[in-house]
């Protein structure tokens, strides 16, 4: 998988893949992830990517130029199933939307920031907007980054258990049962004894049930849907 990252603050996508899961993932090739400056992009000597909104009012807006031409360049050397805007009005990311994006080859994330992009942009390129949260940030670096853990974890070969995703909170719209590791008693409180028995069905079915239970109790949304 190849993701490319279009944005203003390249600095600022550092430091998520140079530790953890994903530099692992990105040192056994199981994906690429590179960034893309805006600004070697302008189409001045100002390095200029932004210019006030027609119409007038407060805030700057991304040309349509200098991302029209880092697109371009991008899909000249490759074919991209996806084109991401990172915005707060995109649809809102969840697990199958990450679940989708892991089955890709190659998409392209585009960091918004000021006041977005030029509509034109929105309109002629991009094939998904992506929203984090009822939220703004100061630009989508921090959302594209999220995005990348979201998705490169689902990868096959990047988890040490290739199992340990499919029992994610949010797989199947259920969140995640309570888990428990060593000591089984610490200071009198203990581990469920059925965890401790060696029974794996009755283990699963257990498990099951508190999933539903917790999801019940927290995100009763979740089973509406």
């Amino acid at each position: 998988m190849r993701i490319d990252i279009i944005t203003v603050l390249p600095e600022l996508l550092k430091s998520p893949f140079e530790a953890s899961i994903l530099k692992r993932a990105i040192d056994k090739g199981l994906v690429e992830v590179h960034t893309h400056n805006l600004r070697d992009f302008s189409t001045n000597n100002y390095n200029q990517i932004d210019d006030y909104q027609f119409g007038g009012g407060a805030g700057m807006v991304m040309m349509i130029e200098p991302i029209d031409k880092c697109i371009s360049k991008l899909k000249a050397e490759r074919e991209y199933e996806e084109i991401i805007y990172m915005t707060p009005d995109g649809e809102t990311l969840n697990q199958s939307i990450a679940n989708q994006l892991s089955l890709k080859e190659n998409i392209i994330l585009l960091c918004g920031h000021y006041k977005g992009v030029d509509q034109r942009v929105r309109d002629q390129f991009i094939t998904r907007e992506i929203s984090v949260g009822d939220f703004v940030l100061s630009g989508g670096e921090l959302a594209a980054a999220i995005v990348c853990d979201t998705v490169i974890r689902l990868l096959p070969g990047v988890l040490g258990n290739e199992t340990s995703a499919l029992t994610d909170s949010f797989q199947d719209n259920l969140l995640a049962p309570p888990i428990y590791t060593r000591p089984a008693n610490y200071k009198g409180w203990k581990v469920p004894e059925i965890l401790t028995s060696g029974n794996t069905p009755k283990i699963d079915e257990w498990r099951e049930d508190q999933a539903y239970k917790h999801t019940q109790e927290r995100r009763p949304d979740l089973l509406e849907e």
